[in-house]
């Protein structure tokens, strides 16, 4: 499924201004950016286009079908959803196999991994496009030229089972204690699992205060073998309600997910470590080559207007702007009530698409001979 590459996140916007598509270029033009007195002309522009094609958007997915039912209500613009379960390479294909058609199977838009973001660009696949609010998105998850940027991202957390676990771990270097002997599992196999190896990317930035270093992760997992806290199996919400795995490692959205569907049966608690607290990201773009260009960009300044960000939020997925909106004090009591505390996402660091990717190298490469665990 498309959310798969979902460890690799960080960050993403696109498309260009009111008007025609512009050509894309090897050299990233100017992007243009809707202010407040050209909206009205943008929802004109987009109503008259009267469709907007998106793609890989599950309806359970960070609360996409809200999103996409509140979008169709407001504007009387119809949605043409196309293959809910598509991957982000199956997104990119799209948009390389409809250059030329204008047809309903050519996407608008795309919601893929972080780790696409140069390739979009490179290939000359989005157009630039800066939102009302591109002043309140982080610089480290957008595209200077405004080809792409950060939609929404998840943290590493520990997802706990109260049924069996009486004194809840609150920070990495709590899960070498001896009393969660066989109690400490990965959501994934790291020699090839995404979100088992930003894991242990969390472990290394809690341990050596950089990502840079991944072999301090690699020896916090060794630690935590030799001390039998370390249970080889690939944790699912099953195992952790079962006890099989009573302390997971996984995105807090998938954990905040776990947690309602238990229902406290048993009782979950999702945990936002002290340190080495690791954001994963993605991105959203516009394609170079939409049939709807201004529904496009229409969409995306309702995705990344506060009510969008918090539809997101309901879903569990945090949205890019998370921080904006905590400090201005717009997240409604009831779905702040559902999270862990806002402080502990100022905490999150957000990691370069090179600095993943040589440090998923090194942990696919070394697992078995520095930890010795085969994960199954």
């Amino acid at each position: 499924m498309k959310k798969l590459s979902i460890l690799i996140l960080a960050l993403v916007v696109v498309l260009a201004a009111c008007g025609p598509k512009p050509t894309p270029t090897a050299t990233p033009a100017a992007a243009t950016q809707a202010p407040a007195n050209t909206m009205d002309a943008l929802i004109q522009a987009a109503k008259q286009e009267g469709m907007l094609t998106t793609i890989a958007l599950p309806h359970d997915w960070c609360n996409y079908g809200e999103a996409i039912e509140t979008f169709k209500a407001r504007y009387g613009i119809q949605v043409n959803e196309l293959n809910p379960d598509a991957g982000s390479a199956d997104e990119i294909e799209a948009i390389k196999a409809n250059k030329d058609n204008k047809g309903p199977q050519a996407p608008d838009v795309i919601d893929v991994g972080f780790g696409y973001g140069p390739q979009i660009v490179e290939e000359k696949l989005a157009m630039p496009y800066k939102v009302s609010t591109w002043d309140t998105i982080p610089n480290e998850v957008k595209h200077p030229d405004g080809y792409w940027y950060g939609d929404y991202y998840g943290v590493l957390t520990f997802e706990v089972n109260k049924a069996i676990v009486q004194n809840v771990p609150q920070d990495w270097n709590d899960l070498l204690k001896p009393e969660y002997k066989g109690m400490v599992a990965l959501a994934g196999d790291p020699r090839a699992s995404a979100q088992a190896q930003m894991s242990i990317i969390a472990a290394t930035l809690a341990r050596s205060g950089s990502v840079d270093d991944v072999m301090a992760g690699l020896q916090f997992f060794k630690e935590l073998n030799a001390a039998g806290n370390f249970v080889p199996v690939i944790a699912k919400q099953a195992t952790l309600a079962k006890g099989e795995t009573p302390i997971v490692i996984r995105w807090d959205y998938l954990a905040l997910t776990d947690k309602d569907a238990l229902a406290g049966n048993p009782e979950v608690e999702v945990v936002v470590p002290k340190s080495g607290v690791l954001a994963g990201v993605y991105i959203q773009a516009i394609s170079a080559y939409a049939p709807h260009p201004n529904a496009a960009k229409l969409w995306m300044e309702f995705l990344y207007s506060d009510e969008g960000q918090l539809i997101w939020l309901k879903g569990g997925c945090h949205p890019i702007r998370y921080n904006d909106l905590a400090a201005r004090g717009v997240i409604p009591a009831e779905i702040a009530a559902k999270l862990p505390p806002a402080e502990a996402y100022a905490r999150a660091v957000f990691l370069s698409i090179d600095q993943i990717n040589k440090a998923k190298k090194i942990i696919s490469e070394k697992w078995m001979e520095v930890v010795g665990a085969e994960v199954k």
